[in-house]
């Protein structure tokens, strides 16, 4: 990534007279980033920057809360799965040469973001874990081999010279590996170090430096008992343990890591003479045309000009069957094409597209700090210096009142550093999430707030909007049979050169039926639509523009529009349509009564309207026109008396209602202020991503619950066995690996038991 952005020389340390402080890392290069700074609203401007050595809850929370401290940053967050860091800052508050070196002095590497680069660095670090582990097993399984011919020597007549030839023999086979094979635990450590900070490496190196440095010692002057084995076997355990652990956070599989896989670099723009050329994504500006070869994905949110094709948009519906996609269809990155060429005019590209902001919805969502995030980052944080201090304190007690030589007392407390390894604390939350995220993405829901699974996890009531929430929010023609196939007929043809809800409407009763061509059209907005069919003056719309009297009392729930046809308007038929219920509303109500929540209805339509409703779905609790601020007191009284509700509501009105909710989700139809207030917004035509959200959300935190007790209980039950010295290094490894990979597999869970239950 270094040829992305050419380095900037720092001898003098300064960038254009801004003085900054030195890297941690010698090989490390400032970058330049004014280039890639974006402009944001209320006098903000925002970065995109990919952090290298990354490992834990730990580096996430120094990072930011260092930056934080720097005037005039706004939001600086870090997310553990894709490695990004997004940087907020005022305009002329804050410089963002300065923000980029304080990342660097804390020993964080950075460059500008890139998914390529994110992929290729992930590539990197599990290749250089896999060559440290194989040197890690070669070493261990060769001096283990001396260590057990020293131990039979031991019971037999080996001499000192023998015992000391192999000891030799030892030291040149271990150091070596160990120097090479603990660089990813040195590396994290001496940053964290250098940056007057402590990680979860730190008390690893220095168990591992101990244990062969005290070796080396004893090898030099002629010791009876060394630990070579011990300190290579110790890493060996330690990078099987990070290397599994790091392979099952992959399958754990990122949401936002899927979102960026599906970012196009590159796009076929079509040039004002007509030809096709390959262009960066980042340089293409709306108003151009770019052209979408079959089986490619699109690679900018726009409108299709020319085509006829068939589209996966899973990624905006949550539908897993293809859509048509014609002339005048919006379509999105990420998209994938999969018929017949398209070409497409951009409204939006790069960070600008609508891929790009699901992706920093999902990585808020994920890096969200919780209550039981944030409770385990204290306690991680809190490890470092409290297992030196026990060290410590075992070394001297051992050797003041144990009467112990320090050799001994030494291992016993290199034991104590290696078992108190919080991995498995910092691993029992961030895993969780990022399994649930991937498995909501994957039914079109995504999660919006910080906390949002765990709210959701806890919610013990949900009340739901009626237009747009428990319907589907589009009108129906109900009364198609009464108007007559030929009048469908003339009315499609009117309607198909319409936006009008109504008139789409209309076009989907009449699909596959025989065209009628409509010429001299006119639309009066507000009114209707107008025009020649078939060479016969026809006119639909309102009753009033109609030439109808009518008083406006429709039917329950309905919306109607009158055709006429002729010079003098004669009526042929009143079109009726209605708003039906989602085709899972049903079974959805009952799910969620099944898990002992209570489900209640709250609209601003009429009483007959939502009576007529809630006796369908079996609500026993509802209310009729209700304005927006109704709905928050409602809410609120609830809450009051300690309920935890849900608000799930679509509509402008509704997003009061959704912020003053314990918690809340919004369809993907919804107005964009309702959106904006939602926890959670769910795609498609169903219902079921209510039922689905707070099931997975449950389950979560029952497995993050878990994990903080196993995590708890380990360290309760291994600390004072290394304390009275019964644990030996090899051991303490081992162990410590091992409840690493136990929070993750059982955080693996999450996604067998969705499994199980879908089939």
């Amino acid at each position: 990534m270094d040829s992305f952005v050419p380095p900037i020389k720092t001898q003098n340390m300064t960038l254009d007279g801004v003085a900054v402080p030195e890297p941690a890392n010698e090989n490390v290069h400032l970058i330049d980033p004014t280039s890639f700074v974006r402009p944001g609203p209320d006098d903000q401007e925002s970065l995109n920057l990919l952090v290298k050595n990354v490992h834990c809850a730990g580096c996430i929370q120094k990072i930011e809360s260092s930056l934080i401290a720097e005037p005039g940053v706004t939001a600086a967050r870090v997310n553990l799965s894709t490695s990004r860091l997004h940087l907020t800052w005022q305009v002329g508050k804050a410089n963002p040469l300065q923000l980029v070196a304080k990342v660097n002095a804390l020993g964080y590497p950075v460059v500008p973001f890139d998914p390529e680069q994110l992929q290729s660095q992930a590539d990197q670090e599990e290749r250089q874990l896999l060559r440290s582990l194989a040197v890690a097993g070669f070493a261990a399984s060769n001096v283990m081999l001396l260590s057990i011919s020293v131990w039979a020597g031991a019971f037999s007549d080996m001499g000192p010279a023998t015992r000391e030839l192999f000891h030799w023999l030892s030291a040149l086979i271990a150091l070596p590996a160990i120097a090479y094979a603990g660089q990813p635990f040195f590396r994290s450590a001496y940053a964290a170090l250098r940056s007057s900070g402590l990680n979860m490496d730190v008390p690893i190196s220095v168990a591992v430096v101990l244990a062969g440095g005290m070796s080396l010692f004893e090898t030099m002057h002629g010791g009876e008992h060394v630990y070579f084995d011990a300190a290579i076997t110790l890493l060996f355990f330690l990078l099987i343990g990070r290397y599994l652990d790091r392979r099952a956070r992959g399958k754990a599989n990122s949401a936002a890591g899927q979102l960026l896989a599906l970012t196009a670099k590159t796009a076929t723009v079509i040039d004002g003479s007509g030809q096709h050329r390959a262009m960066s994504v980042v340089d293409i500006i709306p108003g151009q045309q770019v052209f979408v070869a079959a089986g490619d994905r699109v690679a900018v949110d726009g409108i299709v000009i020319k085509g006829l094709s068939q589209a996966d948009t899973s990624l905006v519906t949550g539908e897993s069957l293809p859509a048509t996609v014609r002339p005048g269809d919006q379509v999105f990155a990420g998209t994938l094409n999969l018929d017949a060429p398209l070409e497409v005019d951009v409204t939006a590209a790069g960070e600008d597209t609508l891929l790009a902001e699901i992706v920093c919805l999902m990585e808020t969502a994920e890096q969200g700090r919780a209550q039981y995030v944030r409770l385990a980052d204290r306690i991680a944080r809190l490890y470092a210096p409290v297992v030196h201090i026990l060290a410590l304190i075992t070394f001297l007690g051992w050797i003041v009142y144990g009467g112990m030589d320090w050799q001994q007392a030494l291992m016993i407390a290199v034991a104590v550093l290696i078992i108190t390894c919080p991995c498995a604390l910092g691993l029992a939350v961030p895993v969780v999430q990022v399994v649930a995220s991937g498995l909501l993405l994957k039914r079109g829901i995504l999660l919006k707030a910080a906390d949002g699974l765990e709210r959701l996890g806890a919610i013990d009531m949900v009340i739901l909007d009626k237009t747009g929430t428990l319907t589907e929010g589009r009108p129906h023609l109900m009364n198609q049979d009464e108007c007559g196939l030929l009048n469908l007929r003339i009315a499609a043809a009117l309607a198909a050169h319409s936006r009008h809800p109504l008139s789409k409407a209309l076009v989907q009763a009449a699909q596959g039926l025989p065209l009628l061509k409509a010429e001299e059209l006119k639309e009066v907005p507000g009114y209707g639509i107008e025009g020649r069919v078939d060479g016969i003056w026809t006119r639909m719309g309102k009753a009033s523009w109609c030439g109808i009297e009518k008083d406006y009392n429709p039917h329950i729930g309905q919306l109607e529009i009158y055709l006429c046809i002729g010079p003098t308007l004669q009526q042929a038929c009143c079109f009726r349509f209605t708003d039906t219920l989602r085709s899972d509303a049903f079974d959805t109500v009952a799910k969620l009564q099944s898990l002992g929540i209570s489900v209640e209805l709250l609209s601003g339509d009429r009483e007959d309207v939502v009576q007529e409703i809630a006796q369908q779905l079996g609500i026993e609790n509802w209310r009729a026109d209700c304005l927006p601020q109704d709905k928050v007191t409602y809410i609120q009284s609830q809450m009051d008396f300690g309920r935890r509700v849900l608000m799930v509501g679509d509509g402008l009105n509704d997003a009061p209602a959704l912020a003053a909710g314990f918690a809340s989700m919004s369809p993907s139809s919804a107005a964009d202020i309702s959106q904006n207030a939602a926890d959670v917004v769910f795609q498609g035509e169903l219902l079921s991503p209510v039922y689905e959200t707070i099931d997975i959300a449950r389950r979560t935190n029952s497995l993050v619950k878990q994990n903080l007790v196993l995590a708890l209980l380990y360290n309760l039950i291994a600390i004072p066995l290394a304390i009275v010295g019964w644990v030996t290094p090899l051991i303490a490894a081992v162990a410590m690996s091992a409840s690493s990979l136990t929070v993750t597999v059982n955080a693996l869970r999450l996604r067998l038991q969705r499994m199980n239950r879908d089939t």
